[in-house]
């Protein structure tokens, strides 16, 4: 994929401003690409990791955008400061140096291939990388002028069939009047662009789309997204084959790991974990976990979705697979030994990766807890913030020692889909009450023992975390105060955990 090859020539002075009529003939065309083709270019070690970390902050300002950005326009305006700031591309009318041009075009290609290789080794990075990535093409598309448009479109090779005005009258009828009068349609399978059918923005017909020109755009993204699963899939299988350069495999596998987003890292945040710890640990647990703690506590038993989604979270912070199987024997005391080893210790043994294939599994993260396998009658696994009730949730919220005023901006989060963002409010909003009350009881303390000196001003209890998309995160950030955990002093803290 990364040549040694000299980079060929291009048909101009690279100190000179660039000549779009130059540029278009050039190895980089437009600042807009589906990546069709990999980088035959020589480049660096140092270039390789920088490359890659500096669009990996790209696409986590993107997910950061999508989880707190209040509206479009703040989304679009946190985009373009993630971008300006670490991976700027200019257009050819710019009459920036030709050199200049170039480089941001080639970074951009080059550090999409690196991360397609980092991200591909699992299907939840590959899901996270096309995610963010057909993210980024669209925020790019919308900001692009029209002729920009036009080149890429034309480049995606799209297989739109117009249709005539005759074909138009006959085939919608009345339904024609649901576009504007002169609008270009295209007719489409209704698959390819499921978003607008989601938001009823064309007419079906047959299992006929019939999508706007205006509208294209989420056709481009369509098929990207399929280029990109297909690339990934081919990346994958040519991993292994990287396994004996020994300058390349722990960069990517260092890419991917930095996310935090897909595969969670266990941090060891809570020290060591026991089975008599979990109970004491509980009330550090994000709403989810503590759901289906209590539940269990209560019923005695969880359903394989509860079970998976627990067991796999009290693994990542540190319950031992002996101790794991200590807790869940003491959480199923209505059943007998023998029904549970036949029953449930050998899943219990899978997940920690003895049994079966041996798969070391990982805790789930916010997105596959949220979207996928959602409970129905008799479960407890899910998001509290995506699958309960209105009145559910807020009771909740309630029973974790928020006032009235954070329940309500908390749930208001949730009513609106932000469920991630939600979470994250919900544990800045633990993270100040227990600030102030910490304060408040060193400033009765001082006022007991009538100390000389009066107490410094309260420090601005205000936090502000990065969006939570783990459950293992919440956890991590509650019993560290918002803190890295490597920097926590996690004993201290675990005594002052919030109840």
């Amino acid at each position: 994929m990364f040549n040694q090859r000299v980079p060929k020539k291009e048909g101009f002075l690279a100190d000179q401003p660039a000549v779009p009529e130059v540029v278009r003939r050039s190895r980089y065309p437009s600042r807009l690409t589906v990546y069709a083709e990999a980088p035959d270019v020589e480049v660096s070690i140092e270039e390789f990791e920088a490359f890659a970390l500096d669009r990996l902050q790209v696409l986590r300002s993107i997910e950061d955008a999508q989880l707190r950005a209040k509206g479009e326009d703040d989304m679009r305006k946190r985009i373009c400061e993630a971008l300006d700031k670490h991976m700027p591309t200019h257009t050819n009318r710019s009459k920036l140096p030709a050199r200049q041009l170039m480089a941001e075009r080639r970074k951009d290609h080059v550090s999409h291939f690196i991360l397609r290789l980092a991200f591909s080794r699992t299907e939840e990075l590959r899901g996270w990388f096309v995610r963010y990535e057909s993210a980024l093409l669209k925020h790019r598309f919308r900001e692009a002028d029209l002729a920009e448009k036009q080149e890429l479109l034309a480049s995606a090779k799209l297989r739109l069939a117009p249709l005539s005005p005759a074909d138009r009258d006959a085939k919608l009828g009345d339904a024609s009047h649901f576009y504007a009068a002169q609008e270009q349609l295209f007719e489409v399978d209704f698959e390819r662009v499921l978003d607008l059918v989601a938001r009823s923005q064309v007419v079906l017909r047959a299992g006929k789309a019939y999508v706007p020109q205006s509208e294209v755009a989420t056709l481009l993204i369509h098929e990207f997204r399929l280029s990109m699963v297909r690339a990934l899939g081919v990346c994958a299988k040519a991993l292994p084959q990287m396994g004996e350069d020994e300058r390349l495999l722990p960069v990517l596998q260092n890419l991917s790991n930095q996310t935090a987003r897909s595969e969670y890292q266990s941090s060891g945040a809570a020290g060591a974990v026991t089975a008599d710890s979990i109970d004491d640990l509980g009330p550090s647990f994000p709403l989810c976990m503590q759901h289906l703690h209590a539940q269990l506590t209560r019923d005695h038993h969880l359903r394989h979705g509860g079970r998976m989604q627990l067991g796999l979270f009290l693994k990542g912070i540190g319950l031992s697979l002996q101790e794991a199987l200590v807790y869940w024997r003491r959480a199923f005391s209505a059943m007998t030994d023998d029904q549970f080893q036949k029953g449930y210790a050998y899943n219990i043994r899978h997940n920690y990766g003895t049994e079966g294939k041996r798969a070391d599994y990982t805790p789930y993260s916010c997105h596959r807890v949220i979207m996928s396998n959602p409970p129905g009658p008799g479960d407890h696994h899910g998001c509290p913030f995506r699958h309960f009730s209105a009145e559910r949730l807020r009771a909740a919220l309630h029973r974790d020692c928020l006032p009235d005023a954070e329940v309500r901006e908390v749930a208001d989060l949730a009513a609106a889909g932000h469920y991630q963002v939600a979470c994250t409010r919900h544990l800045e909003l633990r993270l100040q009450g227990r600030r102030r009350r910490l304060h408040q009881q060193a400033a009765d303390s001082a006022a007991a023992t009538a100390m000389p000196e009066p107490l410094p001003a309260a420090a601005d209890p205000e936090v502000r975390l990065a969006a939570i998309t783990s459950p293992n995160q919440y956890f991590d950030l509650c019993v560290t105060n918002g803190k890295s955990p490597a920097a926590a002093d996690t004993t201290a803290i675990l005594a002052g955990a919030p109840k």
